[in-house]
């Protein structure tokens, strides 16, 4: 395999390898700066380094979103504790536009606050020291699935005085988590242009040390069935966790289409915005999504993704704590 300095000489700015990241427009065009992608027209996806994936303790049926403000220690431990019963794992994310605790940090906080933690490790704003240290820390601790992302570009109008890394991107990222023995997620987008692409790149991650695979939210089932059959072909054998939209009103409906390749149904959002009780209804649609995604062959459980109510974190864990309940006690019986 031809070394990262030759590789990353593709003229990415996001200096990625093994691309197209989930980020390209609908257009073609590159999310962080003004041209069209640079593997808009690739037949394939660079081969990797294969690296043997390490497997997590237990797979989630249910994976939730940690959604809290940065910074917050109180509030994360409460919101981990609210959401631990019914969920069986905790997503933290990572924030392009304020600090947090660092990952390694985060697992610890929410392993005592008595969740399973599963923490997001980007690249736009660490270098590949950075990286090594956090991937070190959460490998002394063993308390964390690791999900290694590129990271989203960052907007022009969003923390103007900071700049943007990409020493990696996701791919590699996950292959040096492998070989550190950590158990690795990876992210896709199946429905991010070049869409032909997305598959292979996703078998390209389990090559790379992937244990299991997160897909983004998309309109339907079917959609998640068509990816993961053209993916099978093509010699994926991880398991899937496939993300259900949470909303339960205009802002948390609209978060979930803010980044790019991101879809939900607009019919379904209509719908529950529109019910009598969008609270209710968006509890049941997103049971019901659950259950069409769960029947999916490979998919072997579910990420409750998304900020699920704009009343605050506590109202938001309630949404998200009843709907693991239901997911679980109809998935369960």
């Amino acid at each position: 395999m031809q070394s990262d300095t030759t590789l990353t000489g593709s003229g990415c700015p996001k200096r990625m390898v093994h691309g197209p990241c989930g980020g390209v427009r609908p257009d073609l065009g590159c999310e962080v700066v003004a041209m069209p992608c640079v593997f808009a027209d690739a037949e394939h996806v660079p081969a990797v380094t294969v690296v043997r994936a390490v497997a997590p303790a237990a797979l989630p049926l249910v994976l939730t979103d940690l959604s809290v403000p940065a910074a917050d220690a109180a509030l994360l431990a409460r919101t981990a504790r609210r959401l631990a019963p019914s969920c069986d794992a905790l997503l933290v994310g990572d924030h392009q536009d304020r600090p947090d605790f660092p990952p390694s940090m985060l697992a610890r906080m929410i392993a005592d606050a008595g969740g399973r933690p599963w923490v997001t490790l980007a690249c736009r704003d660490r270098n590949r020291l950075v990286l090594e240290a956090e991937l070190r820390g959460l490998r002394h601790d063993g308390l964390a699935v690791v999900l290694c992302v590129t990271g989203d570009g960052r907007a022009f109008d969003v923390r103007s005085d900071v700049t943007q890394v990409f020493d990696l991107e996701g791919t590699r990222l996950a292959g040096l988590a492998a070989s550190l023995g950590l158990p690795v997620a990876v992210a896709e987008t199946p429905t991010a242009p070049p869409v032909r692409l997305r598959p292979e790149r996703l078998v390209r991650k389990q090559q790379a040390g992937a244990a299991v695979a997160v897909l983004n939210h998309v309109r339907s089932a079917a959609d998640v069935d068509t990816f993961l059959a053209a993916a099978r072909a093509l010699g994926l054998t991880i398991p899937v966790i496939a993300s259900v939209a949470v909303y339960t009103d205009e802002r948390s409906a609209a978060v979930l289409t803010a980044l790019p390749g991101l879809e939900i149904e607009p019919t379904t959002v209509a719908a529950v915005l529109a019910a009598p009780d969008p609270v209710a209804a968006g509890v049941e649609v997103a049971v019901a999504e659950a259950e069409a995604l769960l029947a999916v062959p490979g998919v072997v459980g579910v990420n409750l993704s998304g900020l699920a109510s704009a009343r605050g974190p506590a109202y938001a864990a309630d949404v998200q704590a009843e709907i693991g309940v239901r997911i679980r006690d109809r998935m369960l019986r």
